[in-house]
């Protein structure tokens, strides 16, 4: 079995953005946005039902998942993250992301994805990938407007709250990013 050592979560700068590593501290600030059924409909679990939900999570172990905390240059305050896990095959890289509904449309999730997989890639990672659900078509447009492509669907993938569900699988090569 390969393991794939730990990375640092460095902050990483954009125009209108700083990420950051998360803090226990972070779960006050997105956990409204862990409690939006909307936002989390594509979840593999459903909404939090409380803070302490919130605060339990992210005590519990991040199975190697580095998380940046998305946060406005000019406050701190947590209004999503970009999470990153390397596969144990190395060079290889899973994201996913969050961002709290008042900030949609606004160009910030992809801003902060193009800073992650730029760092992704800057640290010799070969391919990045993300699962999504089928039927959620933002965050879909989201990685092509990013530049990953549908690679795939695999059918009954996860059992979620809201049932058994498929996953489209979109990668992109690091010769094939445009960031």
């Amino acid at each position: 079995m390969n393991v794939v050592p730990a990375r640092d979560t460095p902050v990483l700068k954009t125009q209108r953005l700083r990420l950051r590593p998360r803090t226990p501290d972070d779960a006050e600030a997105l956990h409204p946005s862990y409690a939006d059924a909307e936002l989390m409909h594509w979840w593999s679990h459903g909404p939090h039902t409380s803070v302490e939900q919130t605060r339990e999570a992210f005590a519990r172990s991040d199975n190697g998942w580095r998380c940046w905390i998305i946060t406005q240059k000019r406050d701190d305050t947590a209004i999503g993250f970009v999470g990153a896990a390397e596969k144990r095959q190395g060079g290889v890289t899973e994201i996913g992301y969050m961002l709290a509904r008042r900030h949609w449309g606004t160009g910030i999730a992809r801003e902060a994805l193009g800073a992650v997989i730029t760092r992704l890639f800057a640290e010799g990672q070969r391919r990045v990938y993300a699962d999504t659900d089928p039927d959620n078509a933002a965050s879909r447009a989201l990685l092509e407007r990013l530049g990953f492509q549908l690679e795939g669907r695999l059918r009954a993938e996860w059992e979620t709250h809201i049932g058994v569900r498929d996953t489209t699988l979109y990668g992109l090569l690091r010769q094939e990013w445009r960031g």
